[in-house]
């Protein structure tokens, strides 16, 4: 009974060291790494102490009722959830399993999205091996690491992600749990704070996007009717036209019938577009599984650097061009793909969207209708 005593104190000491961590973030920048540390060395106590000694409580004390159980659950998620850090819990192959809410708010990715995907699949494509590469040696148990990476949609701000491993009762193998530390070392910028709901201005970003939306179908329109009927070429290129700059950075059009011919490519400058026109369609996977299957992709944060092939540096050119997001639909006419028309978004832009896509799927039917040949 007094350990179980002592346990319940110093469980309520820890969340009380919590919020007051909580409170510390408004400390000036300078001390703020003092406030990290502390909130990693809380971490580290309930792993290496708290943990292990619930898990003796538990099998050697009275058996705990389902009501107990599920208390501490609660409790344990909760002190996880309002931890002021971004804090996320990965497996050995870095699959996220839990996400809190300051890592949410830092990441920009909701936990229900990230949760069962690679947590390397939001780093830039360069941390990404590193990062898997640490997360394995530490669920290995080869000790704590720590690494500085930079997220895809952010690129130019260094994160500082510490991983730990964690040990919980009924599974096989360790977790590891991943603090990131916004900026570079010693310049912590803790995530922002929502505003009270009273507070709160309306969010019109949704109205915003689907008059965006409708506005680019209209062109697309306009661009089609006055286009030559039966000129492939002709109506790829002035689809692209429509497509770049507003809509996407890259717009890639490509004919699949044999042999393949790069139609159109439009991007940030016309050196990086020349380069890209002057390869292979066949030699991108994207493309060349669009046109087997008839079926569009939609890829966030894409994982396989070499899903569009390589430029002739032998670089990938979804590094290169720093992809976020990707979109490719298939030109079909007769139940045939004619060709494929390829979109990317790159840097700190919003990915496409599940509406974003079906509007280019609407528009592909539209463009294909006009590249057919008037019988």
């Amino acid at each position: 009974m007094e350990k179980t005593d002592g346990f319940g104190e110093e469980l309520a000491d820890f969340v009380r060291r919590v919020a007051e961590l909580k409170a510390a973030r408004s400390a000036t920048g300078e001390d703020l790494p003092t406030v990290l540390d502390a909130a990693i060395f809380e971490l580290d106590h309930v792993a290496d102490q708290l943990w292990p000694r619930y898990e003796r409580l538990s099998s050697a004390g009275p058996p705990r009722t389902a009501s107990a159980d599920r208390q501490e659950q609660h409790l344990l998620r909760a002190v996880f959830q309002q931890f002021p850090l971004p804090v996320a819990l990965v497996d050995r192959e870095a699959v996220v399993r839990r996400l809190n809410l300051a890592a949410t708010a830092f990441t920009g990715v909701r936990s229900g999205h990230a949760t069962g995907r690679p947590l390397s699949g939001l780093l830039a494509h360069a941390d990404r091996a590193a990062f898997r590469s640490q997360a394995a040696a530490v669920a290995r148990g080869e000790g704590d690491r720590s690494l500085t990476v930079h997220l895809q949609q952010h690129p130019s701000a260094p994160v500082h992600a510490t991983l730990t491993a964690v040990r919980p009762s009924g599974e096989p193998h360790p977790t590891v749990l991943v603090v990131m530390q916004p900026g570079a070392l010693g310049v912590l910028e803790p995530p922002p704070r929502p505003a009270p709901q009273a507070t709160r201005v309306p969010d019109l970003a949704e109205t915003t996007r689907h008059a965006t939306l409708m506005d680019l179908l209209d062109e697309m329109t306009m661009a089609l009717l006055t286009a030559p009927r039966g000129d492939r070429e002709s109506v790829l290129r002035r689809a692209a036209r429509v497509l770049h700059g507003g809509f996407a950075d890259w717009v890639i059009a490509d004919v699949t019938a044999l042999p393949m011919t790069r139609t159109a490519v439009l991007g940030p400058s016309p050196e990086e577009a020349t380069a890209l026109a002057a390869l292979d369609p066949a030699a991108c996977p994207l493309v060349t599984e669009t046109t087997r299957t008839g079926s569009p992709s939609l890829q966030v944060r894409p994982e396989d650097p070499d899903a569009f092939g390589r430029d002739p540096q032998g670089a990938p050119v979804l590094v290169r061009a720093n992809v976020t997001s990707l979109l490719c639909v298939p030109l079909a006419a007769g139940g045939t793909v004619r060709g494929t028309l390829t979109l990317f978004r790159c840097g700190a832009r919003s990915p496409f969207s599940m509406a974003e896509a079906k509007a280019l799927d609407t528009m592909s039917r539209h463009i294909s209708l006009a590249a057919t040949e008037v019988p």
